[in-house]
């Protein structure tokens, strides 16, 4: 029978696969032409068949299908009289005269396909052999790609077995999969590999690699083969990330309560990869940046981040695989907590880190986007499948991290550990929704935690809570957060802390409406009342000394706005160093956000920062130095005038860190101080301090004779080239020639990113476009952009949307498929500052829509008007601004 094509219709418009058929066990066999770049391969589809239905329909994507049979459970076998593919729904519709009945069946398919440039599905990367660039193959399924690579049911809930066949591999290459390999065999310079069958899961975690590799191997406790995969003569820079693999994993098993379910794990480089990492079973795919890790090259934040990358995908075998989301819709199940809990090992393993001070840093990107008009809940409704790529965000993953910290906080760690335990236990090899977690986590804490997070997962935004005290009466209200100025009934349940003059003298509770008081009498009699991280117990100077935090170490996904008197306290605590450098990053970070919102002159907010101007806390400086960079920029903007000044202010409080730390490493710091280094170096650099300037010059001439020299370690080098390429010109370009020398010649990947990081911070905009135009050659890889695009100077600013118009055809082209297109939109729109400019973007965009970028360009074009908005409030102040400005200037 022909289809209708009022059922064709109805079979696209419909959100999932109909569940008339689901897939049970795949046996696949994938027929590789490197040379080529195709693939052929035949499917054979263990089916169970719930309905009656002359109809089998299953995503397809950019495949020839080329023939099809089904044979039931009596050997009876029935082909197709229609074949159907609609590359625009992503399904092909297999149409039988006969019924299909009840029961179980084999589907058989044979297809072929293109292996495309675009690191999505089954897709060519090169290497170099020998100086020779040779094809190897990998895969991305997530989210919706298997499809792909073959017809199947590509959808998180149908899990099913894989048994996977690799023909036609040049012997040579490393053919890899979820499972062991079983069998290889061999036919001259070619072979088949033979995967083990796997576990039961979900299509977008399947992969396959084949490539020329090196490789490390260590075996846990428990027998688990864990293996690095690196590219030839690199093997010894996979050492760190096998340490972590193993670690994480074992850790985990125990945390979890809940053995891994595979007998191995790799780890593999992969040269063309769109992501930082993704955790298919067994198989876990890396950038190569993200994954080696050598003394010279590496430094100490890509360490840390190699880390909390690794535990993150390892983490994902347990929250993602094991466990894995009903639907799309359920996203930040996997992602909000593998995030937070690869920053849970991360502290167990290296505490000296103290990784939660970073996790709050890491946090801020979230705060700043879901404070926007056009934020989204952190779970959104997906309808169409494809359409979960846009919110792969700082919202699911980084909200999500933080209110199930903020959860945890409030639980306690015992029942919070109790209660995944149980869940990992009851929801094993099986698909979850978020109210699964919420009721395990009730049951075992006695708590009604679906209640208390229904609006924190639901709802988008968060609340900026006013407190005030009056008399010994603390008074809250709680708003939402808004810095476009919009006004909201939203509201909130918030798990609440407060210390009050004390560690020792905290607070929990519940603000479950928009006003609350708290009677904080009791706190005042406190013995503990002035206490600090000095243990000062002097109660005579408790009419000096005390201080309110709300929030205490930032646990809470939430913003506070104090009083006059309670700020001034605050501020007073900071200078007697009282309290964590936690609380000190969120005081100073919630001003930040209010003064952008224009709910605080920025003039207070200059005069908060200039109370930090002795701290030595690695998150502090981070946040300072971030402070400076934008309150440089916007005033840059509004007043112009006061730059220098503002500039000088910025570097007076950075210099005496600077000074502290220098410019040499020694063997026995700490990883807190190389990130330190680097960050207060690299500020000055971009600020333009004469001295510097000068030393990092002195010191990239001699990395230019001698790249092991010891007067340029890897935690100075980013400060290095910001500085060489803050003086480069069109009249003076020798610093570009020597960072371009260095980035073709130096052979390593993190080398070559931190050189593209700052390759186009040049204020000269013919430089700048010089470098924008090396990513559309063919020395920068597609995937590198993301490092090229936030470097950009905001002297670059109109120079970069000028480019982007102009080369607008090539770039759509070339990154839209591989949603590159959205580093783009956010990094050349986001930096522009005017209603103007704002106006104009948004109509060359309507008269150029690109609908799978549609939400990041309004939050972009947002977060433009809000800066527009800021410097408008700014310019009101300007009379008392210049005088304050000057004044801190001046100070030493």
């Amino acid at each position: 029978m022909e289809i209708e094509e009022q059922e064709l219709e109805f079979f696209k418009e419909q959100t999932r696969l109909p569940d008339f058929a689901v897939p049970k066990r795949y046996d696949l066999t994938l027929k590789l032409d490197l040379l080529g770049c195709s693939f052929s391969g035949i499917v054979l589809t263990d089916i169970a068949i719930n309905k009656a239905t002359q109809f089998l329909i299953l995503n397809a994507l950019e495949l020839v299908i080329h023939q099809v049979s089904f044979t039931n459970s009596q050997s009876q076998k029935y082909v197709p009289s229609d074949i159907v593919v609609d590359d625009q729904a992503e399904i092909v519709v297999l149409v039988f005269d006969d019924v299909l009945n009840v029961g179980n069946g084999e589907l058989e398919i044979g297809f072929s396909g293109v292996l495309n440039e675009h690191s999505m599905g089954f897709y060519r990367c090169t290497y170099m052999d020998e100086g020779e660039k040779k094809n190897m193959a990998a895969t991305q399924f997530e989210a919706v790609d298997a499809r792909r690579c073959f017809p199947c049911w590509d959808e998180p809930a149908l899990k099913a077995t894989f048994k996977i066949t690799l023909e036609n591999v040049p012997s040579e290459l490393t053919a890899l999969s979820n499972m062991p390999v079983s069998v290889e065999k061999f036919d001259g310079h070619l072979k088949s590999v033979y995967f083990e069958e796997s576990i039961v899961m979900s299509t977008y975690l399947v992969a396959v690699v084949v490539g020329l590799y090196d490789y490390i191997e260590g075996i846990t406790a428990d027998g688990i083969k864990i293996r690095v995969y690196t590219p030839i003569g690199k093997s010894e820079m996979g050492k760190f990330a096998l340490n972590i693999a193993m670690k994480t994993l074992e850790f985990f098993e125990n945390y979890f309560s809940m053995p891994y379910s595979l007998p191995k794990l790799d780890v593999v480089s992969v040269p063309v990869f769109a992501d930082a990492a993704m955790e298919n079973y067994g198989l876990i795919t890396f950038r190569e940046t993200e994954l080696l890790q050598d003394e010279l090259h590496s430094a100490a934040a890509n360490i840390l981040r190699l880390t909390i990358v690794v535990a993150h995908e390892v983490a994902h075998h347990w929250f993602g695989n094991l466990v894995t989301m009903e639907w799309w819709t359920h996203l930040w199940l996997k992602e909000g907590i593998a995030t937070w809990v690869s920053y849970l090992v991360t502290d167990k393993l290296f505490p000296e880190w103290k990784i939660w001070n970073r996790f709050i840093q890491d946090m801020t990107s979230a705060l700043r986007m879901d404070a926007l008009e056009q934020s989204h809940p952190i779970e959104v409704e997906i309808h169409q499948a494809r359409s979960v790529l846009e919110f792969f965000d700082a919202i699911s993953y980084r909200k999500g991290s933080s209110v199930i910290r903020m959860l945890q906080d409030y639980l306690g760690d015992e029942i919070f550990q109790k209660s995944l335990g149980l869940y990992m236990k009851r929801y094993a090899f099986a698909n979850v929704k978020t109210e699964d977690l919420w009721n395990v986590l009730t049951v075992v804490s006695g708590v009604e935690v679906n209640t208390i997070m229904e609006t924190w997962i639901k709802q988008k935004g968060y609340p900026v809570i006013s407190v005030e005290l009056k008399d010994h009466i603390l008074e809250f209200e709680q708003n939402q957060m808004i810095s476009s100025g919009l006004h909201s009934d939203s509201q909130w349940i918030v798990p609440m802390t407060l210390s009050l003059g004390s560690y020792n003298n905290q607070k929990k509770f519940l603000l479950r409406t928009k006003k609350g008081q708290l009677d904080v009498v009791e706190f005042f009699h406190s013995s503990d009342i002035s206490s600090s991280r000095h243990k000062q117990h002097n109660e005579e100077n408790f009419d000096n000394n005390w201080w309110i935090k709300i929030n205490v170490h930032q646990a809470g996904f939430y913003r506070v706005k104090y009083d006059d008197n309670l700020m001034a306290r605050l501020k007073k605590a900071i200078q007697c160093n009282y309290l964590s450098a936690a609380d000190e990053f969120g005081i100073l970070d919630d001003a930040f956000s209010l003064c952008e919102a224009c709910e605080m002159p920025f003039s207070s907010l200059l005069i908060l920062m200039d109370v930090y101007r002795k701290t030595l806390d690695y998150i502090m400086l981070s946040r300072l130095t971030d402070v400076c960079r934008t309150v440089v920029k916007i005033i840059s903007d509004a007043i112009p005038q006061l730059v220098s000044d503002l500039k000088q202010f910025c570097i007076n409080l950075l210099l005496l860190s600077a000074k502290k730390l220098g410019w040499d490493s020694t063997s026995e710091e700490s990883q807190l101080n190389a990130l330190m280094r680097e960050e207060v170096l690299t500020a000055l650099a971009s600020f333009g301090h004469p001295q510097t300037h000068e030393e990092a010059r002195k010191r990239f001439h001699a990395f230019l004779d001698d790249t092991k020299t010891s007067l340029l370690p890897v935690n100075t080098r980013k400060a290095a080239y910001t500085a060489i390429m803050r003086n480069a010109s069109t009249e003076n370009r020798k610093g570009l020639d020597c960072l371009l020398k260095i980035y073709r010649e130096v052979g390593e990947v993190q080398e070559e990113t931190r050189v593209l990081r700052c390759i186009a911070s040049s204020p000269d905009p013919i430089i700048v476009t010089e470098v924008l135009n090396l990513m559309l050659s063919d020395e920068v890889r597609r995937q590198d952009i993301v490092y090229i695009l936030p470097g950009i100077s905001w002297e670059g600013r109109a120079t970069a949307w000028s480019w982007f118009k102009e080369n607008w055809d090539q770039i759509l082209k070339t990154w839209e498929p591989e949603m590159l297109l959205t580093y783009f939109i956010r990094d050349i729109i986001t930096p522009l500052s005017s209603h103007e400019m704002a106006d104009e973007v948004e109509e060359f965009f309507a008269a150029h829509p690109v609908p799978s970028v549609a939400m990041n360009l309004k939050q972009s074009l947002e977060l433009v008007r809000i800066k527009a908005r800021w410097i408008e409030y700014i310019k009101e102040e300007k009379e008392s601004l210049i005088e304050v400005v000057k004044g801190l200037a001046s100070k030493k």
